[in-house]
């Protein structure tokens, strides 16, 4: 951890070596030890950014200067560089002060004012020393999670942990201890519910005296029913804790023996992508957030790339599932040939592989990036016989000691790669795009996540309502609730597009319990005036695998007195499809708490219907590109006719969303549809009221 009285490394633009000079003796004569360095181009900066570690950079705001303050700001973003920047400016301008600040700069201040620039600089190398502290410390705190965590999973003691009276994390032994195979078994099951009944009232006495006194360590002799209805006799021990940022209870019971050499061999399975035999997304995950810390205690760099394969859907659809199990292998093959044996190759998704190094920088890996680009572009994947054409697009993202965490990386990558497409403005970007932090993580901007928490902390969210009426005309209240985010220009954007691609991410769950908590309040106010409003919210696939929502919505039921039936909680099909038997789980603990369950975006998978065999949804919403396409293709038509059917006769509440106008209801009421959505009745509005008497 860097001493605040440690050397000053400095970077000076300046057109003369004895302003320069200058600058150097008034710092040292202030106290600070510095070594500095001139620049003199832009390929000096990039050189010295890259090969040392710098604290702060001075830049005169000169014209003479080719390669000028703002320019070399920018270079020090697109690199992703904590280095604090203080333009030298001729004399005092508000507007230029203002202008270089909001392109990222710390502090302007006049060449002439010594005594200020001094002043100045003591405090941003404060700030700077600060933050390099924090960045240290939380990695330190990650590692002691991490390390906790794995203590918790490897421990013999039967040791859980319970919010509210319920289960939300129990490791090997306590499962063993009770007869759970599986952890989603137990997750959301009260303790009470483990025990059996003459223990069940000892258990809340002792657990009142525990919240009253507080003190740790406290016990109870009880006796605990395992799933098997097999009783027996234990002590539990109970003390405070926190859980995954949450205040939670700690309870241990008399643990089982567990097999540690079985767990080893297992986790090592577990690391392994079995159909290409390289490492998985697990495996990639945890190595980077270990790189990460490495590169944030030692200033080191990296970088990250995102293999996405081109058109991977259309030739899925080719050569079949074998088939592309097949490509899958000789695309490994291929890139296991380039890689060196010091990069982490793991395959991260059906379509995309991720290539990580440390230490390495952003050039060296497009070099290699585009010996694959190129390989892969000239080979020739031959698949029973039939030659298969395929191209990638390559997204690289730096790692330096100011990246993000693991997840949020991995988006920048991503981002990347699916602006390789973006500029071939087609499916086969075949290309290379090196992520550049300062276009998108800028200070002013309002898309990191940084900037959503900070929005979330000064309630800059907003909910819009838009109705969903019975096209039966039955008279009932439906709407589905929108939030947007206020930025910088006080403009109304969707918090969501700005979260990495690629989860998990806690930030999507905290969105997503705002919505839920502030629709919750809004709606019991609304309904207490006579309404009887069902609302429609969308999830995150981030709480679809949060087992602790169901248990906090519950909370939030009870104390707004709403009952569940007033939520319908709306799940996209691609998120339904990928997290299978969470969303199987989410909907059965959602029609516990009475809530209803709907499935958006249908239609697009494959088989969208398979959907349906394994999730018991109530309502299902058609995606909106049907509605675009009925009026002028009877093909498109008939699908929906189709699909429409289908959904009644399973028994399914179908909705058409995006009804522009009045000459597709005729279509609509033919085909059966139960629900229609648009801005044909209204557009989302921050209150609720849509007269539902006039529909």
């Amino acid at each position: 951890m860097q001493k605040t009285n440690s050397t000053v490394q400095l970077l000076i633009l300046d057109p003369s070596q004895n302003d320069a000079e200058a600058m150097v003796s008034l710092l040292r004569n202030s106290g600070k030890a510095t070594r500095a360095h001139r620049i003199t181009s832009a390929e000096d900066l990039e050189e010295a950014l890259k090969s040392s570690h710098w604290d702060l950079l001075l830049a005169r705001d000169l014209e003479e200067l080719e390669f000028g303050p703002d320019d070399a700001l920018a270079m020090v973003k697109r690199l992703d560089k904590d280095i604090p920047f203080i333009l030298l400016t001729q004399e005092p301008n508000r507007e230029r002060d203002v202008a270089i600040m909001r392109l990222g700069a710390q502090d302007s201040v006049p060449f002439e004012y010594t005594d200020l620039l001094v002043l100045t600089v003591k405090r941003e190398l404060a700030a700077l020393y600060e933050r390099r502290k924090r960045r240290v410390l939380e990695s330190y705190l990650r590692e002691a999670e991490q390390r906790c965590q794995l203590l918790l999973e490897s421990s013999k003691d039967a040791i859980a942990y319970i919010n509210d009276g319920m289960h939300i994390y129990a490791n090997q032994s306590y499962m063993e201890f009770l007869g759970y195979e599986d952890i989603d078994d137990l997750i959301c099951i009260p303790v009470l519910d483990t025990l059996t009944p003459e223990s069940q009232e000892k258990y809340k006495e002792f657990m009142k005296a525990f919240a009253e006194e507080g003190k740790d360590g406290m016990t109870l002799n009880c006796t605990a029913r395992r799933s098997d209805d097999h009783e027996l006799s234990v002590t539990m021990s109970v003390s405070a804790a926190t859980y995954d940022s949450e205040a939670c209870t700690q309870i241990v019971l008399q643990p089982e023996h567990n097999d540690a050499e079985l767990e080893e061999k297992l986790k090592q399975i577990s690391s392994q992508d079995l159909l290409t035999g390289l490492f998985n997304r697990q495996y990639l995950m945890n190595e980077l957030t270990q790189t990460l810390i490495s590169a944030a205690k030692n200033n080191e760099s990296g970088a990250l790339a995102y293999i996405a394969l081109d058109n991977f859907l259309g030739i899925k659809g080719e050569v079949g599932i074998s088939g592309t199990d097949l490509l899958l292998g000789d695309i490994a093959t291929l890139l296991k040939e380039i890689t060196p044996e010091d990069m982490t190759l793991a395959r991260l998704s059906d379509d995309a592989f991720c290539l990580m190094s440390l230490p390495c920088d952003d050039k060296a890996m497009e070099q290699l990036c585009e010996q694959i680009r190129k390989a892969v572009d000239d080979h020739l994947f031959d698949i029973n016989g039939r030659t298969v054409p395929l191209t990638v697009s390559i997204g690289i993202a730096a790692i330096t000691e100011n990246s993000p965490k693991a997840e949020e990386l991995l988006g920048r990558a991503h981002s990347a790669s699916a602006d390789v497409r973006k500029q071939a403005g087609n499916e086969a970007g075949n290309g290379i795009v090196v992520y550049n932090p300062s276009t998108l993580d800028g200070p002013d901007e309002s898309n990191t996540v940084e900037a959503i928490l900070t929005a979330l902390d000064e309630n800059r969210f907003r909910l819009l309502f838009q109705p969903i009426i019975n096209l039966r005309g039955e008279g009932e209240e439906h709407y589905e609730t929108f939030v947007r985010m206020l930025n910088k220009d006080n403009e109304e954007v969707s918090p969501y597009d700005f979260l990495p691609p690629i989860g998990p991410h806690d930030t999507a769950i905290k969105i997503d319990r705002w919505v839920i908590l502030q629709t919750i309040k809004q709606l019991a106010s609304h309904r207490s005036k006579g309404h009887d409003t069902r609302m429609f919210i969308n999830i995150t696939a981030e709480t679809l695998q949060d087992k602790t929502f169901t248990p906090w919505l519950s909370v939030a039921l009870k104390a707004a007195r709403l009952p569940g039936d007033a939520l319908v909680f709306q799940i996209r099909e691609s998120d339904a499809n990928s997290f299978m038997k969470q969303a199987k789980d989410f909907t059965k603990a959602a029609h516990e708490l009475h809530c209803k369950v709907s499935i958006s975006q249908f239609g697009c998978a494959i088989n969208p219907f398979n959907i349906l065999k394994h999730i018991n949804t109530d309502y299902v919403k058609i995606d909106g590109s049907f509605t675009e396409e009925i009026q002028k293709n009877e093909k498109v038509r008939e699908q929906l006719n189709e699909v429409v059917k289908t959904l009644q006769n399973a028994g399914k509440l179908s909705i058409v969303p995006l009804v522009e106008n009045a000459s597709v209801l005729a279509t609509l009421w033919q085909a059966g549809v139960n629900y229609i959505q648009g801005y044909y009745l209204q557009a989302p509005v921050p209150e609720m009221n849509y007269d539902f008497g006039e529909q």
